[in-house]
């Protein structure tokens, strides 16, 4: 009881922006939580196919979104409300105004060729209404989240998001029961639960702000988020546009078992992205005090630990992929070694690039991003043809592995310029485990057909971690 007090107390002092990025993440994680552990109730009710048209659909929200929103809601809108926030209930009218004209444009220019439309996407033109309908009104959504993380508010997002998550889930799971139109079925639930949350929203958003047309805020708003359509497409076509060439290059089917082997792979991201989290205050704060020693020293124990987790995702892909999606996708198995590895080269290239931002060189992060995505295209068309949807797996790898390299380099030329140093962190060590971790990576990938040698590696990696447990707790409590 004394330790839940001291717990308690302990989160009553922390700062309102802190404890803000807290319930961000917690919000974060559950929604994933919830829609990981329900992927083998669709896999299930879904056949092969339907599971890979409504992956691709997903894929083609996410792509348009860029173009009919441009994406206005992110750090543009975050600067903006300092930059008007005298008037921020007009601006954020006029902005949500502007995503709405540009959609409605695009359903316009849709309209006016349907059949050319309906073959480009590869969906059917009900299909397309959902997902228009979904890119009108999910930046109400974006807008009101962003208002209220600028506010350091957390309550009435969190319990927004996860209610939306669950929504779709469950009334997708019914729907999909309920009819023989089971892939429209999972699309328009998912729709519609969105629909439940963003319309009123939508209106509330228009009722306070009563603007439509501010010509000083949309030229805002085009002149800071056009240019960076480059880095958010890239940013997509190295996270996602692997479903849609298996999907039109070899078939929906496949891009189902890309799809859960992938998900399953990225598992991980969420321990990733929280030790991100963690660990980027800690190195702002080391380079301000010139800490390098402290910085090495802290960095190379999360390095082997992020490693670990990774490979034992490798370890365990037959049995996580027969939980998750059954026995009819156990030939996805193979896409999940180089995809779970390029977890650790995202969390190693995210190591560097924190290095730019602090320097604020964003320009680098954008130029790494695009020759990355244009490298994954241009691999995918080539090998995706040659060796099916197991080669979009290695194309990630080899892409996730080139931006490490790109952002090292940069990294390299920034401390020398700024602090006059060779590095600030152990960088032989860094390439030693990358190349270590990836020669592992291969002799497990041909021992899938023999358990014990798997478990046994399983099993040594768990003794090593609770021989080692003291120090992984104390690193962990470092980056407090």
């Amino acid at each position: 009881m004394a330790s839940i007090k001291s717990l308690m107390n302990k989160y009553k002092n922390i700062s309102a922006p802190v404890k803000a990025s807290l319930w961000y993440t917690v919000g974060s994680v559950i929604n994933k939580g919830i829609a990981l552990f329900l992927t083998p109730v669709f896999t299930r009710i879904l056949t092969s196919e339907q599971y890979g048209s409504f992956a691709v659909f997903q894929s083609w929200v996410n792509i348009l979104i860029i173009f009919t929103s441009l994406n206005i809601f992110l750090s543009g809108y975050q600067k903006g409300l300092l930059l008007y926030k005298e008037d921020r209930d007009r601006f954020t009218s006029s902005q949500l105004a502007l995503t709405s004209f540009i959609t409605i444009c695009f359903f316009l220019i849709y309209l006016c060729n349907v059949p050319f439309f309906t073959k480009f996407f590869d969906l059917s033109p009900l299909l397309m209404v959902g997902m228009f309908l979904e890119l009108l009104f999910m930046p109400a959504l974006e807008f009101w989240a962003a208002q209220q993380r600028f506010d350091y508010k957390y309550k009435k997002y969190v319990i927004i998001s996860v209610s939306l998550s669950v929504l779709s889930l469950v009334l997708g799971v019914v729907s999909v029961l309920s009819t023989q139109y089971k892939l429209e079925a999972r699309v328009f639930s998912d729709v519609t639960a969105k629909l439940v949350f963003t319309i009123p929203l939508f209106l509330i958003i228009f009722f306070k702000g009563k603007k439509l047309f501010v010509k000083e805020y949309w030229k805002y708003a085009l002149v800071f988020n056009i240019p960076l359509i480059p880095h958010y497409l890239s940013n997509y076509v190295l996270g996602q546009s692997d479903r849609l060439m298996i999907g039109s290059m070899v078939g929906k089917s496949e891009a189902a078992f890309y799809s859960v082997a992938y998900t399953i792979s990225t598992m991980m991201m969420l321990i990733v992205t929280a030790v991100n989290n963690s660990l980027t205050p800690f190195i702002y704060k080391a380079i301000e005090a010139n800490d390098v020693k402290k910085l090495k020293n802290t960095t190379i124990p999360v390095i082997i630990l992020i490693a670990i987790l990774c490979l034992l995702t490798v370890i365990f892909a037959p049995e996580v992929i027969y939980i998750f999606a059954g026995k009819k996708y156990m030939d996805a198995i193979y896409v999940i070694p180089p995809v779970s590895i390029s977890v650790f080269f995202i969390f190693l290239y995210s190591l560097y690039s924190t290095i730019e931002y602090y320097y604020q060189q964003t320009g680098y992060i954008a130029l790494a991003t695009t020759m990355s995505a244009i490298l994954n295209l241009v691999l995918n068309f080539i090998f995706i043809k040659k060796f099916g949807y197991y080669a979009a797996g290695y194309t990630t790898l080899i892409c996730y592995i080139m931006l490490s390299f790109v952002h090292y380099y940069f990294y390299k030329k920034i401390v020398m310029k700024e602090l006059n140093a060779k590095n600030i962190y152990n960088d032989k060590f860094i390439l030693v485990i990358s190349i270590v971790l990836l020669i592992i990576m291969g002799l497990l990938t041909i021992t899938y057909d023999k358990i014990v040698i798997r478990y046994v590696f399983a099993l040594l990696i768990f003794v090593v971690g609770f021989v080692k447990r003291k120090e992984i707790i104390k690193i962990f409590k470092t980056l407090r």
